[in-house]
C-alpha cells in the first residue's frame, strides 16, 4: 500500500527486520502467537502489537500516578510563592478550583483511556478522532508537546531531588555552600538511579510502585502530625479570609487568577498511568479507575497539607529569605514548627524519599511516551528507540531520557533561571495536549461519532467511521457536561499559565513559558511542513 495515499486508519505496518539480541517493533512477545489475552486483543484492535509485559495492576497503577503527582509534597513548594502573591485565602481557593477542574479533565482523559489504552495516549486519541484533513498534523503536534512535557517533568524531578538534598545539608550544616556543580552531579545521580530501577523488570517496577503508594500515604501523616502538633497556629480568619495583592496587579481578582496555575500544577501528571497502559492488566478499566482514584486521594491529601501549612507559617519573612540558601521555604517552616533541626531534617527526608520515587516513576512514563512516538516514526533515531531488552523494556528510550536530563543539567552551571525558563514549558504543553484531545472528544460525541460499548465486541477492528466507547464512561448527559467543563477549565489554566506572578517582573521573576511554548509550537509546525509530513502518518497500524 502507498503510505502517502493511505488514510490514517488504513496504514499498514512498515515491518522492521529481526535482529539478534534486542527486540524490534516487528517481534511478537512471549508465546502468544495464537492465543492472546483480552488486553492484547484490545491493543491489536487499535493496530498495535502487544510487545510489553503486563505487570501493573490497579494498586501499582495508583501508586505510579500518586508518586508522579506528589500532591501534598508539591504543595509545600508551590504554596509559598502563591501565598506571597495572593495571601493564604487565595492559596486555599486556588487549590480547590484546581482540584475540581483537574478532576473534570482526568474524567475526560479516563473516558479516552478506556476507548484506546495505548502508550501514546493523547496523540493516538487525536489521530483517531481528528478530521482526515488535519489528523496527522494535530497528532504530530500533540505528540511533540506530550513528549517534551514528560521530558521536562523528568528533568524537574531530578532537579528537585538535587536541591532538596542540598537544602537538607544546609539546614543541618549551615557552613555548607550549595554550589551549582554539586547540584548537577546530584541530578546525574538521581537520573542514573532512576534508569537502574527502570531497567530491572516490569514486575519489580510494579511492586515498587505499590510500595510507593504506602509510603505516599504514611509519609503524609509522618509530616502532617508533627507540623500541626508542635507549631503555633494562626487564627482561622487569618488563613481563610486573608487575601493580598502583593504582585502589583490592578485588582485583587486579577492577582488571584494569576496565582491559580502555580497551585493547580501540583495536581498535574496523573496521566502517567495512560502512558503505561500497555503494561497494565485490564487497562481499559484499571487505567480510568487509577486516574480518578489518584486525583481524589491526592486532592484530599494536598488540601489537608495546604491548610496545615498555612496555619503553621509563623514567620513569613524568614521563610521567604531562607529560600536563598535552603532552596525551599518549607524547610525553614518545618524547623520553626518543631523547634528542632534534626526533626525538620527527618520530615524533609520523607519528602526527599518520595521525590526520588517520583523521579523513578516519571522516567517510566516519559520513556514509554518517547518509545510510543518513536514506534510511529515521529522521532529521530526511531529504529533504536523502539528496541526492547530481554525483559521487554524500552531500554533505549529510558537511557535517552537520562541523556537528555544530563545534557540539560549543564544549564544549571550557568543560571538556574535559564533552566526554569526551559522547564516552564511543562504546564502549557501538557495542558495543550489535554485540550486538543478533549475538544476532539467533545466534537465526536456531539456528532454521534461514538458507538455504544458492547462487552466482548472490543476485539474487533476499529474502523475509520466507527469509534466505540470503552467499558468506562460517564453516563449522559453528565459525560458531555463534564467534557465541556474540562475544555473550559483547560483553556482557562492554559491562558493564565503564561502570566507572571507579579506585575512588571524582573528577568528572574518573568514567566518565560510563553516564549518557550511559542518556540516549540513554531518549530513543530515548520518542521512538519518541511519534513515530518513526508514520513509521519499518525499511529502506524501494525496488525
Amino acid at each position: 500500500m502507498d503510505l502517502t495515499a493511505a488514510s490514517k486508519n488504513s496504514i499498514e505496518l512498515r515491518v522492521a527486520s529481526r535482529h539478534n539480541g534486542d527486540t524490534l517493533l516487528s517481534d511478537y512477545s512471549g508465546n502468544n502467537n495464537h492465543q492472546y489475552s483480552k488486553d492484547d486483543a484490545a491493543l491489536r484492535r487499535l493496530g498495535k502489537r502487544p510487545l510489553l509485559n503486563r505487570s501493573f495492576g490497579f494498586m501499582s497503577s495508583v501508586g505510579l500516578s500518586c508518586s508522579v503527582l506528589l500532591s501534598w509534597e508539591g504543595i509545600l513548594v508551590t504554596s509559598v510563592p502563591t501565598f506571597l502573591s495572593v495571601g493564604p485565602g487565595g492559596v486555599i481557593w486556588a487549590f480547590l478550583i484546581g482540584w475540581v477542574g483537574i478532576t473534570s479533565v482526568y474524567a475526560t482523559i479516563a473516558e479516552l483511556a478506556s476507548v484506546a489504552p495505548t502508550a501514546g495516549g493523547q496523540y493516538h486519541w487525536v489521530a483517531m478522532m481528528a478530521p482526515e484533513s488535519c489528523a496527522n498534523f494535530l497528532s504530530y503536534l500533540t505528540a511533540w508537546l506530550t513528549t517534551l512535557a514528560w521530558q521536562s517533568i523528568a528533568i524537574t524531578t531530578s532537579y528537585s531531588v538535587a536541591t532538596i538534598i542540598q537544602g537538607i545539608v544546609v539546614l543541618a550544616n549551615p557552613s555548607y555552600e550549595a554550589v551549582t556543580w554539586h547540584t548537577v552531579l546530584i541530578m546525574w545521580a538521581a537520573a542514573v538511579f532512576s534508569v537502574i530501577v527502570n531497567s530491572t523488570t516490569g514486575r519489580v517496577l510494579a511492586k515498587f510502585e505499590g510500595l510507593v503508594l504506602i509510603l505516599h500515604l504514611t509519609g503524609f501523616f509522618g509530616v502532617l502530625i508533627p507540623l500541626v502538633y508542635f507549631a503555633p497556629h494562626n487564627t482561622p480568619a487569618e488563613v481563610f479570609t486573608t487575601f493580598t495583592n502583593n504582585g502589583g496587579w490592578s485588582s485583587q481578582g486579577l492577582a488571584f487568577l494569576v496565582g491559580i496555575p502555580t497551585v493547580a500544577s501540583t495536581l498535574t501528571g496523573a496521566d502517567c498511568a495512560v502512558h503505561m497502559s500497555e503494561e497494565v492488566r485490564q487497562a481499559n478499566v484499571v487505567v480510568p479507575q487509577a486516574l480518578l482514584y489518584t486525583i481524589c486521594i491526592n486532592g484530599a491529601l494536598g488540601f489537608a497539607m495546604v491548610i496545615a501549612l498555612l496555619f503553621c507559617i509563623s514567620d513569613v519573612e524568614a521563610a521567604v529569605k531562607s529560600a536563598e540558601t535552603l532552596f525551599y521555604p518549607f524547610l525553614q517552616i518545618f524547623e520553626s514548627a518543631v523547634k528542632s533541626t534534626t526533626g525538620a531534617c527527618l520530615m524533609v527526608g520523607v519528602v526527599l524519599v518520595l521525590a526520588i520515587a517520583s523521579c523513578i516513576s516519571t522516567y517510566a512514563s516519559a520513556s514509554r511516551m518517547m518509545w510510543s512516538f518513536a514506534r510511529d516514526k515521529g522521532l529521530p533515531f526511531d529504529k533504536h528507540l523502539v528496541k526492547l531488552n530481554r525483559n521487554s523494556l524500552p531500554i533505549y528510550a529510558i537511557m535517552s531520557t537520562m541523556v537528555i536530563t544530563i545534557l540539560i543539567s549543564f544549564i544549571v552551571l550557568g543560571s538556574s533561571v535559564v533552566l526554569s525558563a526551559l522547564l516552564s514549558l511543562l504546564l502549557a504543553a501538557i495542558y495543550s495536549s489535554y485540550l486538543v484531545a478533549g475538544l476532539l472528544l467533545l466534537y465526536r460525541r456531539c456528532t454521534g461519532g461514538f458507538q455504544p460499548y458492547v462487552p466482548g465486541a472490543d476485539v474487533e477492528v476499529l474502523h475509520a467511521d466507527q469509534l466505540v466507547w470503552g467499558p468506562w464512561k460517564l453516563p449522559e448527559p453528565w459525560g458531555t457536561i463534564n467534557n465541556v467543563f474540562a475544555c473550559l477549565y483547560t483553556t482557562f489554566v492554559l491562558f493564565w499559565s503564561f502570566w507572571p506572578l507579579s506585575n512588571n517582573p524582573t528577568p528572574e521573576e518573568l514567566n518565560w513559558s510563553a516564549v518557550v511554548y511559542g518556540a516549540v509550537i513554531t518549530f513543530s509546525i515548520v518542521w512538519y511542513v518541511i519534513r515530518a509530513r513526508h514520513y509521519f502518518k499518525g499511529p502506524i497500524r501494525e496488525v
